[in-house]
């Protein structure tokens, strides 16, 4: 205890430099944290959008994934309501959602476009929570077919080439299961957006049962699963492909290439990021504590002479480094907790990174590991650099540390 008593006395000892090292120290820290927090949200909303999206875990048919259709809904599922009635069971699975994927023209009698269509669910859109966003009009409802037209969703870009806006008649051209071709008239319930705009000029949204009908068939093209935890997917993934094993299966993972691209790029500028400012905190301290070492020369020599041992004044010098760490971390640490706080309360928004049209909120994560592995690294970092900058003085001779000046 009284060592580190020294410790402090001996850091004040020049109070504009120690000043200085800590504000580098706490600052570099913040950096980290800051850094690191940004990039651990990005991660996590990616990952959610992207499990939002196709579900944690898509079954299909066996050739789906990796085969191509020579007829629509070749390698359809056609027994999706009993697995789902199997699959809901599971206390982990919070919903088990078919999706029909399909293609065609939509014409709104004086222009027609190709559009990319899914039948989906009214579940689908709890699911999909905040990653999706209506621009007009509402989601899809269920409305008896003698009473009005079947529904759909357009994207935002496809609104636009369109020139259709919420409560227009449009018809839908596609090609059955048996090859013919089939028309069905629908109305627009709402326009939306993916946020990427080449998506939005194609993408269609209608019910599964209006998409099945235009195909003339029971058949669905997926089975969503969607978890309560996606930490568990890998887990829930191989219970389920034990179970089924004629089903072919992808993980939200699998698809994620928009996840992967980023989280890739982020890692290594973050990486690089934090390597140049931990360089800097400790070519800082070693500076700091190189300056102390030769200003206190004389003073190591008289400890040598009155029987100190060299690893006894090294360990001081690096106790005092740790003092240095220690003001310097828990002041960074403050700073990258109130930068936290506050882009949470202030709701600043990111621009919409490449190829979306969307932006998303700048937001700081606050994760335990990665404050107690910068608070280590930083500190480690300091009580290196002491030893490094100390011991070299300790093997100087003793006459020459005393007739130093």
């Amino acid at each position: 205890m009284k060592s580190f008593k020294f410790a402090i006395l001996s850091v004040l000892r020049n109070r504009r430099r120690t000043f200085a090292t800590i504000l580098i120290t706490a600052v570099g820290t913040a950096a980290i944290l800051i850094g690191g927090g940004f990039a651990l949200y990005t991660y996590e909303s990616l990952r959610e959008m992207a499990a939002r999206d196709n579900g944690h875990i898509i079954l299909a048919h066996a050739g789906y994934f990796d085969q191509h259709e020579e007829t629509p809904l070749e390698f359809g599922l056609s027994r999706q309501a009993e697995i789902t009635r199997q699959l809901i069971q599971d206390s982990r699975i919070r919903a088990v959602l078919p999706r029909l994927e399909f293609t065609g023209l939509i014409t709104n009698g004086d222009l027609s476009t190709v559009f990319i269509g899914n039948g989906v669910k009214q579940g689908e859109f709890k699911v999909k929570g905040p990653f999706f966003t209506v621009n007009s009009g509402a989601t899809l409802s269920r409305i008896p077919a003698e009473q009005a037209d079947p529904q759909v969703m357009i994207g935002s870009g496809l609104a636009k080439i369109l020139n259709a806006k919420t409560g227009d008649a449009l018809t839908l051209l596609s090609t059955t299961v048996e090859g013919a071709l089939n028309a069905q008239d629908v109305v627009v319930q709402g326009i939306f957006t993916m946020g990427t705009p080449e998506i939005d000029k194609r993408i269609l949204l209608t019910s599964l049962d209006t998409a099945q009908q235009l195909l003339l068939t029971d058949k669905v093209s997926t089975l969503s699963a969607y978890l309560y935890d996606t930490e568990k997917t890998d887990e829930v993934a191989l219970d389920i492909a034990r179970k089924y094993p004629a089903l072919s299966q992808q993980t939200w993972l699998d698809q994620a290439f928009y996840y992967l691209s980023v989280k890739g790029l982020y890692n290594r500028i973050f990486g690089l990021m934090g390597i140049i400012i931990l360089a800097i905190v400790f070519f800082a301290i070693s500076n700091t504590m190189s300056m102390s070492v030769i200003e206190r020369t004389r003073e190591i020599g008289t400890l040598r002479a009155m029987g100190a041992h060299g690893r006894e004044v090294v360990r001081g010098f690096v106790q005092e480094a740790s003092v240095i760490g220690v003001a310097g971390i828990t002041l960074g640490v403050l700073i990258g907790l109130g930068a936290a706080l506050f882009l949470y309360l202030a709701g600043l928004e990111m621009p919409p990174p490449p190829a979306r049209s969307q932006g998303y909120p700048l937001v700081i994560n606050i994760d335990a590991m990665l404050y107690l592995t910068t608070m280590i690294s930083i500190l480690s970092l300091c009580m290196a650099a002491a030893w490094f900058s100390a011991r070299n003085a300790v093997k100087k001779p003793i006459v020459e540390a005393l007739a130093h000046v």
